[in-house]
């Protein structure tokens, strides 16, 4: 997508604090974060949001899964926290799908 802030990000169009990157996935510091260690691992398929995934997408979706236990280790965190936001009023403001990763404290405030 042109106007795709994540997408720019992939494409190297725009900077980031890339911290992993594979032929499916890319995990970078959120600009603005909520936590210590705040990653967005996010896949290179452009996919709006969990409404948008098909059969298609399943292997992608159960890879980005199972890379989140060792993206945290590469982060050195012990613990972590994963959100993914789905529509505006769930609060997702880039429009390409994205599993927030969160740590690095003591104890993250509870929700």
């Amino acid at each position: 997508m042109q106007d795709c802030l994540f997408c720019k990000i992939i494409h190297k169009e725009l900077p980031s604090d890339m911290i992993h990157e594979d032929e499916h996935v890319v995990v970078f510091r959120d600009k603005f974060p909520k936590a210590p260690i705040h990653l967005l691992v996010t896949p290179k398929k452009h996919i709006i949001n969990l409404w948008d995934l098909e059969k298609e997408d399943e292997a992608l979706m159960g890879y980005l899964i199972q890379q989140l236990p060792s993206i945290a280790k590469k982060a050195q965190l012990s613990s972590f926290r994963t959100i993914i936001n789905t529509g505006k009023e769930s609060g997702q403001e880039v429009f390409h799908l994205h599993i927030h990763l969160l740590g690095g404290s003591a104890k993250l405030p509870g929700f």
